[in-house]
């Protein structure tokens, strides 16, 4: 068919960048990833530039976008099924051109997982060809009009689409790969590399092979022309042994071209003072109506309503990595001291089971919700008098900002964004305003408790906990800052190729 040119129609004077990415909120989302697509892309198309975003023709977001047009189509290669490229009008603020396969992407559960939880047989298939009809919208063989100066690719699912400009002929966009959370690589078995359509001697240590596998990620940040990660401190924290988990070695051989740039939020939909979802609205000069979200946690979760014990709230995948398990351990001291403990959240069927039990034999004290909920995690933000977040590691994490903005401070450990976000609460940053939520450094359950202990007793001091509250209030935690570093990038990169 024609080449054909999605709305709208192209400014040649602006930069043009396509955003291919795995998930995207509210059309389609497991984690951080989809707000980060959601909101990157619109914020640099506010300053001027003209980005789009390519996403997967899974089931529930196709049953979103009944209005969707026909682009482009591609016969079945290698391995691939034929497959087609629509425009979809939304009201995302960003033109979206969703990758229609049937074959790979019409089926229920996750993007990534079965309802059942195991991970889909062919996702080395079925993000393979995400890759590379990225590759191919970012090269001269693009059958649009509209071609990209840069491709933003997104953790693994994407990170095949360097390899395959690397080996493609003719010209082809920049490329710009990044890392969501290092801990999930896309790893698969050699033999793939044909069946993926890449040629036999990319599968080297130069190339996509890893400790004998094949690795998306590894090839993405093999092959990019530049690397970002979602926080400062995490992009320095993955160039070590610790939490590089194997790529440190690549990620600091290539640090001049790694850029660690702190994700935003979306500060219109998490807004106190304006919260639909919320029981009483309220802002940092009105503070004393968050007492009555508080109240209507306590009814909604089945809790005593006890103005005189701190409410904690946990928002989060229950994973190790989350840290969840020190909290579980910690959980008969915290309840003790006195206070109450609300959770939201699911994952690891046995600190599930450990945290119903807690519920179950303090019902007064602690609640717990499995899976997610949306509108709870708002109430709970409001609610709440301090939030945890005791992660081992955390490459940016959303929650501890959220719960500033909401006058709820954080408990947190000094790791990724957690630390680049969060001010520990002493007598010095008191006294300059910085304060704004708790910090605690050692990797245990007994530092967790500590910093909870010192946060229980801030509480009980007024002065001291409103003070926190507003300085967390008044910090600016929105994309602005961050998408004009992201613009930066992308307007070398294409002045580069």
């Amino acid at each position: 068919m024609p080449p054909a040119t999605p709305d709208p129609a192209a400014n040649p004077d602006q930069l043009r960048v396509l955003f291919a990415t795995s998930e995207c909120a509210p059309l389609i989302k497991t984690g951080g990833l989809a707000d980060v697509s959601a909101a990157l892309p619109a914020a640099v198309r506010a300053l001027g530039l003209d980005a789009r975003i390519l996403l997967p023709g899974y089931r529930p977001v196709l049953a979103q976008l009944p209005d969707c047009r026909e682009l482009a189509r591609f016969a079945a290669s290698a391995a691939f099924p034929g497959s087609r490229l629509l425009h979809a009008p939304t009201a995302l603020g960003v033109p979206l051109l969703v990758l229609d396969c049937p074959e790979l992407y019409d089926r229920p559960g996750g993007p990534y997982q079965t309802a059942a939880g195991s991970d889909w047989s062919d996702n080395a298939l079925r993000f393979g060809l995400l890759s590379r009809v990225a590759a191919r919208l970012a090269s001269a063989d693009s059958p649009l009009d509209w071609q990209p100066q840069v491709l933003h690719c997104n953790e693994w699912q994407t990170g095949l689409a360097s390899a395959y400009l690397r080996y493609a002929a003719g010209a082809r966009a920049a490329t710009l790969l990044t890392i969501h959370n290092l801990a999930f690589q896309g790893i698969f078995e050699p033999e793939l590399v044909a069946a993926l359509g890449l040629p036999r001697d990319c599968f080297s240590p130069d190339g996509v092979e890893y400790y004998g596998k094949l690795s998306f990620l590894k090839a993405g940040l093999q092959f990019a022309d530049a690397i970002t990660t979602v926080s400062p401190t995490y992009a320095h924290e993955i160039q070590g042994a610790a939490l590089g988990f194997g790529l440190h070695e690549l990620l600091a051989a290539r640090k001049d071209s790694l850029h660690g740039i702190l994700n935003g939020i979306d500060t219109d939909l998490w807004n106190p003072a304006t919260d639909p979802l919320i029981a009483c609205r309220y802002a940092a000069d009105t503070l004393a109506a968050k007492a009555a979200n508080k109240r209507a946690l306590q009814r909604r979760l089945g809790l005593a309503t006890a103005p005189e014990a701190p409410l904690f709230a946990v928002v989060s995948r229950l994973t190790e990595q989350k840290g969840v398990d020190w909290l579980l351990a910690i959980a008969p001291q915290l309840l003790a001291l006195p206070a109450q403990l609300a959770l939201l959240g699911g994952g690891d069927a046995q600190l599930e089971r450990g945290f119903l039990a807690l519920a179950q034999n303090h019902p007064q004290q602690a609640s717990t919700t499995i899976g997610f909920d949306e509108t709870l995690a708002h109430v709970i933000e409001a609610g709440a008098d301090a939030f945890l977040m005791p992660s081992r590691f955390e490459p940016c994490g959303m929650n501890q900002m959220y719960s500033q903005r909401y006058g709820t401070p954080p408990i947190v450990r000094a790791t990724g964004g957690l630390a680049d976000t969060v001010v520990d609460c002493t007598a010095a940053t008191l006294a300059d305003g910085s304060a704004s939520g708790f910090v605690f450094h050692a990797p245990s359950a007994a530092a967790l408790l500590a910093a909870v202990e010192r946060a229980a007793g801030a509480w009980r001091d007024g002065a001291t906990w409103r003070a926190l509250q507003r300085n967390g209030m008044a910090r600016d935690f929105g994309w602005d800052a961050s998408a004009r570093r992201y613009a930066a990038i992308y307007a070398r990169l294409a002045k580069n190729r």
